[in-house]
């Protein structure tokens, strides 16, 4: 099982970013995937949630209405469009599924939000 996150970089505050993370090693299409991101300091935190046939999505509170979780099942890629970035959105950001019961994570892409 391999996922490889790509997209993050230095964007100005209201600038957008589209986060992807290409997977490999399992039947994408039957899993529900997951964006996380975590901050210097803090705890890891479940940012977005879409399942596997991209009909239900989750958000956390904060990014409601600026971030976008999407999938391609034939592209094996699950995508985060993020708009309207803010400071507080600077974080390494993860995507993750869980297989055979384990929490499996990519390598991450940093994103930082700064002017």
């Amino acid at each position: 099982v391999q996922l490889v996150e790509s997209g993050g970089g230095l964007v100005q505050p209201g600038g957008s970013l589209t986060l992807s993370c290409v997977v490999s090693g399992f039947t994408f299409s039957s899993y529900a995937m997951s964006w996380y991101r975590q901050a210097p300091g803090q705890e890891r935190e479940l940012v977005a949630h879409i399942s596997n046939g991209g009909r239900t999505t989750k958000y956390k509170d904060s990014v409601k209405g600026r971030f976008t979780i999407s999938r391609d099942n034939y592209k094996n890629t699950v995508y985060l469009q993020m708009n309207d970035l803010k400071p507080e959105d600077s974080a390494v950001y993860y995507c993750s599924v869980i297989y055979n019961g384990v929490r499996t994570w990519g390598q991450g892409t940093q994103v930082t939000v700064s002017s």
